[in-house]
């Protein structure tokens, strides 16, 4: 009897610390945590707790595709939203690499690496390295807190903000191959990726309940940027630096067999646009507002098919002097701009590998200003698409997706892209259990 209770002894506190090794390796990003709750794709990229600070985690995403488009290349690239995004060839402006899907035909878009380990009883490390054909970057590269007391937590390095709820996705966990446009015009193909501290604080609530406030850089160019310019005899500065302020508040729950997350978002900052060296040359330099709203709801009907509703709206209030040439004379305006739009997706997993649903886009606000006259703007600016997606296992993914963008514009007129996507995603590395 003694040699029972003292074997059963020996195997409580095997068990228990064996528990405790696991929750001490368990990555601490609080948002890649719950995010894998309602997050299909990212079940590919769970970290399996190993029990060992010394393993390092490694993962590689690789995403190819096939793009069908009912314009060729070069009129793809001179096609713009106005008031709301152009592009400017050979500046350096939008995507490092170019943006997903770009060209007809093959794309290789990127091959992802992602690495995580505990570096020690006070920290986590992550950091994740895209490929493409042009060369590598670090996209991310921060450390997180392990055990801060009273539900705080920080973070620190180059990090995927936690603005709204698709910012803070890799693109391989989209449910659809393209961005949502609002997404595009707003924080541009990269989204919003900057270099500074967060600090969270998780209220000891019953539920769910997640405030963050960052404080960042603020490069980015689509609706902030740091760096000033000189146009003719105007010379304008930098911005100060940190330049971009955060704020958000995220909480999740569930009624039921339905898990519901959502969020309020604002984000503040000084901006500067430098496109002088384009076809047609202007600068800005004012102050953006950005505002976002964003609500998940999942149900489960059994244990892998679901119904995913996922919504986002985002606003955004710019105010400045906007400098441009006409005639090769500099002209000086006051430029306000009150824009705003949504998407929204329906996604059902109807069987264990497959999966279909539908997104619809829509810019719905793009009042523009200059010098207190509103320009003449299309504010309709819609873009559908439709997938159905089959995964053979949680490593591979076949994406057949088919959508139709009314926003873009070639002087002055509408042109409508029509275009279809074959997409491959594969995952190589660590992974742990479903998430959900």
């Amino acid at each position: 009897m003694k040699k029972a209770v003292l074997l059963l002894s020996i195997f409580s506190f095997a068990f228990a610390q064996e528990v405790k090794k696991e929750q001490e390796s368990a990555p601490a990003d609080r948002s890649l945590q719950l995010r894998s709750k309602y997050d299909e794709r990212l079940k590919a990229l769970q970290i399996t707790p190993t029990g060992q600070r010394s393993l390092l985690n490694l993962s590689l995403i690789v995403d190819t595709s096939f793009v069908a488009r009912n314009k060729n290349d070069q009129e793809f690239k001179k096609l713009e939203i106005p008031g709301l995004f152009h592009r400017h060839e050979g500046n350096g402006h939008g995507h490092e690499h170019g943006a997903l899907n770009e060209k007809r035909g093959f794309n290789l878009n990127y091959a992802e690496l992602f690495l995580y380990a505990p570096v020690d009883p006070f920290f986590d490390l992550y950091a994740t390295i895209p490929f493409s054909e042009g060369g590598a970057e670090v996209e991310e590269a921060y450390a997180v807190t392990r055990g801060l007391p009273f539900g705080f937590q920080f973070k620190v390095g180059k990090f995927r903000s936690s603005f709204g709820r698709l910012n803070a996705q890799h693109p391989h966990a989209w449910d659809f191959t393209n961005q949502p446009l609002v997404y595009k015009v707003f924080l541009g193909d990269d989204g919003l990726v900057e270099k500074g501290v967060q600090l969270n604080w998780l209220a000891p609530t019953p539920f769910y309940l997640l405030f963050g406030v960052e404080v960042l850089q603020g490069e980015n160019e689509q609706s902030f940027g740091t760096e000033g310019f000189k146009v003719d005899d105007v010379e304008v500065g930098d911005t100060r630096k940190p330049n971009l302020y955060l704020g958000f508040v995220k909480t999740s729950f569930d009624v039921g067999n339905l898990s519901v997350l959502t969020g309020l978002s604002f984000a503040t900052g000084h901006s500067r646009v430098n496109h002088l060296d384009a076809d047609h040359p202007h600068a800005f330099a004012g102050k953006t507002k950005l505002y976002g709203f964003d609500l998940t709801a999942k149900y489960m009907i059994d244990s892998y098919r679901y119904i995913s509703f996922q919504g986002e709206y985002l606003y955004r209030d710019q105010k400045g002097t906007e400098y441009e040439f006409h005639d090769n004379t500099l002209e000086t305006e006051e430029l306000k701009k009150k824009q705003g739009g949504f998407y929204t997706q329906l996604v059902f997993k109807f069987d264990r590998r497959w999966r279909a649903g539908v997104q619809y886009n829509l810019i719905n606000k793009n009042d523009v200003k200059r010098n207190g006259v509103k320009a003449d703007l299309p504010s309709k600016l819609p873009a559908y698409y439709a997938m159905l997606e089959y995964s053979p296992t949680e490593f591979s993914r076949i994406r057949f997706q088919v959508g139709q963008n009314r926003a873009f514009f070639h002087n002055g007129s509408r042109e409508t892209v029509n275009e279809f996507i074959l997409q491959f995603n594969f995952a190589i590395g660590a992974h742990g259990a479903h998430p959900f």
